[in-house]
């Protein structure tokens, strides 16, 4: 198995199985070792009392892009620490797409690095997260030594 469809076969099955991001309308739009690409159509229910999307969303948006990037490898993956800071707004029905990038990956720890930008492609927020790899895998496959 490439390391592609790897990829591809884990971000499947944990799509499968991941009513919150679904429920968000998110939406794999790009998936390879260590980077997944999602996107989200902000909802009028998503929007806060200034009438831009909430922060909350942003960051789901954010958190599910960087849970599908580090868990690319069929190495069950969480998050240990994460922080997003907010640069410009969402708007009402504006497609938001969140870029995640393994910056680093040593031993059962590694770092990426999240991008959420607007339709215009402006920057909307900037994420930092940190993951975990804990005991199993997203199915059977002999771990390399």
């Amino acid at each position: 198995m490439t390391p592609q469809t790897c990829a591809e076969k884990c971000a499947e099955i944990m799509y499968a199985k991941d009513p919150a991001s679904s429920g968000l309308g998110m939406r794999i739009t790009k998936i390879a070792p260590g980077q997944a690409t999602l996107t989200m159509r902000v909802r009028p229910d998503m929007l806060n009392g200034h009438g831009i999307c909430h922060g909350g969303f942003t960051f789901a948006l954010a958190d599910s892009a960087f849970a599908f990037a580090c868990n690319t490898y069929n190495q069950l993956t969480v998050a240990q620490q994460n922080q997003i800071t907010y640069l410009t707004p969402g708007a009402d029905g504006e497609l938001l797409t969140a870029a995640a990038t393994e910056v680093s990956k040593t031993g059962r720890s590694g770092v990426y690095d999240v991008t959420v930008t607007g339709e215009d492609g402006r920057t909307i927020a900037l994420f930092r997260g940190l993951s975990r790899t804990v005991k199993g895998q997203h199915f059977p496959q002999e771990v390399p030594s």
